[in-house]
């Protein structure tokens, strides 16, 4: 089995880009520890995005530097509970800098993306995330050689030319 990366190994790779850094989601939920309150806070009509304060100044002082962080949602039609909350916080991040485009998974699944989250960093490094059964994240595989790195660009570009912007996106 390959070591995967965690913690804050991940997330200084993750965030120690110089130029860009791509994810893609395909997930309808995420077990993020740190967002099962505010999924709470915007279900009951009370949506309160401040523990993302963090992250939005991050984008928007890498932004300001000139360095571009951009994601693809796949998402399931109708929404999930998790999908419409991540919906409603991207306008945070949009606001920030990041650049969050949305794909119908029928789109995605006509296109023949993967079913796999990935992070591309820099066009030279993939982290492949995996996740257990229960949906609780497990970890990255890096991936490096320039094989892989190719076919993971090739499906950000593919998955970039037909997801819809934020504020274009509706189901």
């Amino acid at each position: 089995m390959t070591d995967l990366l965690t913690g804050s190994g991940l997330t200084a790779l993750v965030l120690g880009f110089r130029r860009t850094a791509f994810r893609l989601e395909t997930r309808d939920d995420y077990r993020e520890a740190e967002e099962a309150e505010p999924l709470r806070r915007f279900l009951a009509g009370r949506p309160d995005y401040s523990w993302n304060d963090d992250w939005a100044e991050l984008i928007a002082r890498r932004s300001a530097e000139g360095a571009r962080m951009r994601r693809v949602r796949i998402v399931s039609e109708p929404h999930t509970d998790y999908t419409r909350f991540l919906l409603d916080l991207a306008r945070v991040n949009v606001a920030a800098g990041e650049d969050i485009r949305y794909l119908p998974r029928r789109s995605a699944e006509r296109l023949g993306l993967p079913s796999e989250d990935f992070w591309l960093i820099d066009g030279e490094t993939v982290a492949v995330l995996t996740f257990r059964e229960d949906g609780a994240f497990r970890g990255a595989e890096i991936r490096t050689d320039r094989t892989a790195v190719a076919e993971y660009a090739a499906v950000e570009r593919a998955a970039w030319a037909q997801a819809l912007p934020l504020l274009d996106y509706t189901s």
